[in-house]
């Protein structure tokens, strides 16, 4: 059985999210990513191919090394997805605001 993950599986974990703010300021290898964090190499080469499989992560070979490197569309997906939260809390934020405004008048 293949096992699929998704963006959402992915950014769930806080370390691979630091990866993600990590790469997304410039490519590096995961030797460079690694370093980073107390965690050994096998363990964030692990995230890495998380990242990877889910294509929020790409990479490019450059001579002997591999630089990973950030892809933004597929932020895109999760973007797209909240968004409608985002609106809705906007909405209902607007409306208690103005619930507030007066009341505080009639005082």
């Amino acid at each position: 059985m293949e096992l699929r993950r998704d963006v959402f599986q992915a950014i769930a974990d806080p370390t691979r999210r630091a990866i993600i703010a990590l790469v997304a300021a410039k490519a590096m290898t995961p030797g460079a990513i690694a370093r980073e964090f107390n965690s050994s190499r096998q363990t964030i080469s692990k995230h890495i191919q998380i990242l990877t499989e889910c294509e929020l992560l790409g990479q490019e070979q450059q001579g002997r090394e591999i630089y990973y490197h950030f892809n933004p569309k597929k932020l895109k997906e999760i973007a797209d997805f909240i968004e409608p939260f985002r609106e809705l809390w906007d909405d209902r934020f607007n409306k208690l605001e103005a619930v507030m405004k007066q009341h505080k008048t009639k005082d």
